[in-house]
């Protein structure tokens, strides 16, 4: 059986770019499960708090619960789940997946497999990063999860993706003329840009385009916020700040609270800027909550 193909396949909800990181977060946190301790089954009602929490992270904007994927995930063929009564999920209600004693593991084939192969988590693990985030949130989603790669396996692409173009870098900081277009950050170290990145507007996992009006060039910090859904680019390109970034420091407040409401920065003329289409698939699919009112003059 091929486990890569069927992980790349899991069935989700697909409509017009809507993200559903259900599965995915619950099959990286098994492989995590699985790489402290091959046997463990996870049980519901143990492990439902440290899957709220990655939903709240790295899921959609909106609420979901953890009991979705607990659940649903049996139907791709790489999850088992039984109760105290014996094989079988009992839905997704919370209070039948607490009180008959739900818990589930990996499938018995794909546990065999990654037994044989110790290699083969870490490729799965990839696919399911390429697929459904971002690079910039790579290392920490798997520092969340547990799962602990060899750099080879973290930085190897995935043959059955799309290769990205390597010019997108250079043509998205040429346009915003090596500034980050949230604070105007552009510092070098002689000739070399430092801690100036390409971000994609609309994730290249959710088929967004290397093209420079699905890119901004922002700092290393910005970048981060920006795809975890603390900063987005509302109506007339200006920054919206989410009410759910919280920040008492000066440094907070002078670095990302104060964004709100400023124009962005760039690009320069005859460079297109972000593409209506990209700038509000980020605003639906990533950024969280409402944005902060800017802040008075």
């Amino acid at each position: 059986m091929d486990w890569l193909d069927r992980t790349a396949k899991l069935r989700q909800w697909a409509r017009n770019g809507t993200r559903a990181p259900h599965k995915p977060l619950l099959l990286l946190y098994a492989l995590g499960r699985f790489q402290e301790d091959a046997e463990e089954e996870l049980r519901y009602s143990a492990v439902e708090g440290d899957l709220q929490r990655l939903l709240a992270e790295y899921g959609p904007p909106h609420r979901t619960s953890a009991a979705y994927p607990f659940h649903h995930l049996v139907g791709d063929g790489v999850w088992e789940v039984r109760t105290d009564r014996g094989p079988g999920s009992p839905g997704t209600g919370l209070r039948e997946l607490r009180e008959t004693g739900a818990a589930g593991r990996l499938a018995p084939g794909l546990r065999s497999a990654l037994r044989r192969d110790p290699g083969l988590l870490g490729r799965i693990a990839r696919v399911l990063l390429d697929r459904h985030f971002p690079p910039s949130l790579h290392g920490e989603l798997c520092e969340a999860v547990g799962l602990e790669l060899e750099p080879a396996e973290v930085e190897r692409l995935s043959p059955a993706r799309r290769r990205r173009d390597r010019r997108m870098r250079e043509l998205v900081l040429t346009a915003y003329e090596y500034q980050c277009a949230f604070c105007g950050y552009d510092g070098r170290i002689g000739a070399v840009p430092v801690g100036l990145e390409a971000a994609h507007v609309r994730w290249w996992a959710f088929d967004g385009p290397d093209d420079v009006d699905n890119g901004l060039c922002l700092c290393s910090l910005h970048h981060k916020l920006f795809d975890k859904g603390a900063l987005g680019i509302g109506d007339g390109h200006r920054i919206l700040v989410s009410q759910h970034f919280v920040g008492r420091g000066p440094a907070a407040r002078a670095h990302v609270t104060a964004l709100a409401g400023r124009p962005v920065i760039g690009p320069q003329p005859g460079a297109r800027p972000v593409a209506e289409g990209h700038r509000a698939w980020h605003v639906r699919q990533v950024f969280h909550g409402a944005p902060r009112p800017a802040p008075a003059a």
